[in-house]
């Protein structure tokens, strides 16, 4: 069992969180208890105890069968509870309302954890109301502006990529290690990032690292379909999320004696 901190981890809890999380990767795509076992590598009874105890508390819920499992709806408070107890998401917020009333385009808030992002908050385009991205979406850092903006405030040498290939999600996604670091080096040079149709086919996003962390680990980008990206309203984009990050950058700040989270 792998020891975190110099403290053997806990098994069972272990386990536990990694159900969780396969099953919250799932969407709406509810698993059985034999796909969860063999998923997770445990006996099919000890792999239903869990799950009863977990429906038990909220965690999980199943269908009227009991054959069925999905997330639980304890899991949406406790991430609830996450945003609400950061002082940096609900700072940054009114700043986000902003440019979505300026530019009229969608504005997303998210936060590098490993190799991805996870999406923080976004204030969707009344022009465009195609959902693209939602609160505790993850996705791999190398495949959007917002990734891309928070990696290229690390050196070449310390980006956290997966060990596996690049994962391709449409054909003008980086795959390729040497061209991700051209890439980014593009991106120091401007001072953001530029997404043209690497996540999604039909949408551009231009990405922002805010700065009150070193290296950053928190960023803001605008998502806008390429139908209707001018250089002219690329440009408006570009001025406007630079205004956004210096006036988040000049209120978001530690609280003195606020935890110093890792």
């Amino acid at each position: 069992m792998a020891k975190t901190g110099g403290t053997r981890g806990v098994k069972s809890a272990a386990r536990t969180v990694e159900l969780l999380g396969l099953l919250a990767a799932r969407g709406d795509r509810p698993a059985r208890l034999d796909e969860l076992a063999a998923e997770l590598g445990v006996p099919r009874s000890s792999m239903y105890q869990l799950l009863q105890t977990l429906v038990d508390c909220g965690w999980v819920r199943t269908d009227t069968t009991g054959s069925l499992y999905g997330i639980g709806i304890r899991a949406l408070l406790t991430g609830t509870g996450y945003l609400d107890s950061d002082p940096r998401v609900r700072r940054v917020r009114p700043a986000l309302d902003q440019a979505s009333d300026a530019l009229g385009e969608t504005i997303h808030l998210a936060r590098l954890d490993g190799p991805d992002v996870v999406y923080l908050a976004t204030r969707e385009s009344h022009a465009y109301t195609r959902s693209l991205s939602r609160v505790g979406r993850r996705v791999p850092a190398h495949a959007g502006a917002l990734g891309k903006a928070l990696l290229a405030e690390r050196p070449d040498d310390e980006l956290p990529l997966p060990e596996s290939p690049l994962a391709a999600y449409t054909k003008n996604t980086h795959t390729d290690r040497a061209a991700l670091v051209a890439d980014l080096a593009g991106v120091r040079e401007r001072g953001y990032s530029i997404d043209r149709e690497e996540t999604v086919t039909g949408i551009a996003g231009f990405g922002f690292a805010l700065r009150y962390d070193v290296p950053a680990t928190d960023a803001i980008s605008c998502s806008v379909p390429v139908a209707r990206l001018s250089e002219e309203h690329e440009a408006r984009i570009v001025a406007v999320m630079r205004e956004t990050r210096a006036r988040i950058e000049s209120v978001v700040a530690p609280a003195p004696g606020a935890p110093d989270w890792r």
